[in-house]
């Protein structure tokens, strides 16, 4: 029975979506082995209608994502709600899947495309989270050089925010996430020459943002 036939699986907080069933001996052992089944026998298995194979995935791909979500929109819990709503969209349109491209990178055009929209119809506010916390001081340090350092974490915070969506998400995705241009192009919908152009352009403006901190 194909996938589309019943109602999506629904994962738990720790993948980090909701209301997650316990996975079984068996499940647990694939996860542990991944070069026994890798995602894309997982994925043609989860397209069968195989909610334990989906959940294998949502746990290999799942912590990446919430990451992804959270720096583009910079904000846990609307991050959450991108990446919960991204696997339901998934489990949905995997007959779709074209396995020439993997499934995670399949994942992060899905992701990045629902924050985009979340992004384009409603601005944010300048989040708290949306960069790592700094490394804790040591000793030596000086309240001066700490409130220092706190201040260019934000202003780089601010300026992230500052690109336009297509800026940022290009950015996002090849220094916090490491994807290749050739990757980024798929994820985004255009080509590695765009990608190279807005790259470009987002680390100009972040440079220039951060000129005073340097």
């Amino acid at each position: 029975m194909r996938n589309q036939t019943r109602p999506p699986p629904s994962y738990g907080a720790d993948l980090p979506l909701r209301s997650a069933p316990q996975p079984d001996a068996d499940v647990a052992a694939v996860q542990d082995s991944p070069s026994e089944l890798d995602d894309s026998v997982l994925a043609v298995r989860a397209s069968e209608g195989d909610e334990e194979a989906f959940a294998v995935l949502v746990r290999r791909h799942g912590s990446r994502l919430l990451a992804l979500a959270q720096h583009l929109l910079g904000n846990r819990a609307d991050a959450e709600d991108a990446v919960q709503d991204s696997f339901l969209s998934a489990w949905r349109r995997l007959p779709e899947f074209r396995h020439g491209a993997s499934f995670g990178t399949w994942m992060y055009r899905i992701v990045t495309n629902r924050c985009l929209n979340t992004l384009r119809h409603r601005p944010r506010p300048l989040p708290l989270d949306v960069i790592p916390e700094p490394a804790a001081a040591d000793a030596e340090s000086s309240p001066p050089r700490v409130a220092e350092s706190d201040a260019a974490t934000a202003a780089l915070a601010r300026a992230l925010l500052e690109l336009r969506p297509e800026l940022r998400a290009c950015w996002v995705l090849r220094e916090l996430h490491g994807l290749h241009y050739e990757e980024i192009a798929h994820v985004m919908g255009s080509s590695e020459q765009t990608v190279r152009g807005r790259l470009f352009r987002a680390r100009r403006a972040l440079t220039e943002a951060m000129r005073p901190w340097r």
